[in-house]
């Protein structure tokens, strides 16, 4: 069997169908390039069209492949720079390092987190530690795969209160284009999904939460379908009667266009819908 997947992509599939595709609310660019010297520069435009809220980012990205090491740094409009360092493949086959560091010069806060991961055949293993002055909190998690069954589970320690933050337990089931998810989080929240490619064009979803003490129980459908080898149409509808539609297209190498809409199914004529568009150039 491959190298399962890590705790947060388990059912990631599923998840792609809901939440990739669409972007109603707001109108953002994206432009990526890459100089001759391999350094990749990435910048970020948004602007949420509700409470009119501008952002951006500006990203830079640098590897040193002979030593396996990877530089990336962020500065974002709130003024925070962020920095990682990498290190893959080195010290043992599998075995991922790293440091992550965020400093917002307007307050001085700091904060560091040393990141750690090991994969190979059937098993899949993490743990971060989050540096903090009151005591650090510490993540880790594991997932196991054999022939198809995986097996999942993620815990957060935090030192300075000596309790456990995050208590999550999933499994799942991949067989070929079909995928089966269930997760029990901190032991109140149930989650399913099940994702299924129905032919070369047609992807489907259907997800599943519960909270325990709560007699409702949430659900979505959603689909994807491709139009053409530069068009894809997604449509998602939940239990609110909430209706997600995104349309993408990619206009020449390196252009791509995304428009989307959010459609309140049980209010049609009251107004209160969304709209969104994205660019996204790349060179």
């Amino acid at each position: 069997m491959a190298v399962p997947p890590s705790y947060s992509d388990l059912g990631k599939s599923a998840k792609d169908i809901f939440n990739k595709g669409y972007g109603y609310g707001v109108l953002k660019l994206d432009v990526k390039t890459k100089s001759q010297s391999g350094v990749e520069f990435a910048t970020s435009g948004s602007n949420n069209t509700d409470t009119g809220k501008s952002g951006g980012h500006l990203e830079t990205k640098y590897k040193v492949s002979e030593l396996g090491l990877n530089f990336n740094q962020k500065w974002k409009t709130d003024n925070t720079l962020t920095t990682e360092i990498t290190m893959e493949d080195q010290l043992a086959k599998g075995l991922k390092l790293g440091l992550d560091a965020s400093f917002v010069p307007n307050t001085g806060k700091k904060s560091a987190k040393l990141k750690t991961s090991y994969k190979r055949d059937f098993v899949n293993v993490g743990c971060d530690l989050d540096f903090d002055m009151a005591g650090p909190t510490i993540h880790a998690a594991a997932v196991l795969g054999y022939e198809g069954w995986l097996a999942g589970y993620q815990v957060a320690f935090d030192t300075a209160k000596s309790t456990l933050t995050q208590n999550n337990l999933a499994m799942g089931y991949k067989a070929g284009d079909l995928q089966l998810h269930t997760s029990v989080d901190n032991g109140t929240e149930f989650g399913g999904s099940i994702y299924q490619k129905v032919n070369s064009k047609m992807e489907t979803a259907v997800h599943l939460a519960w909270t325990a003490g709560s007699n409702n129980t949430r659900f979505a459908v959603g689909a994807k379908y491709q139009l053409d080898k530069d068009a894809s149409l997604s449509t998602k509808v939940n239990n609110a009667c909430l209706v997600g539609v995104g349309y993408t297209q990619t206009l020449r190498p390196g252009v791509k266009l995304t428009l989307s809409a959010l459609i309140d199914g049980k209010n049609v004529n009251g107004g209160g819908h969304k709209v969104g568009m994205g660019f996204e150039l790349e060179a």
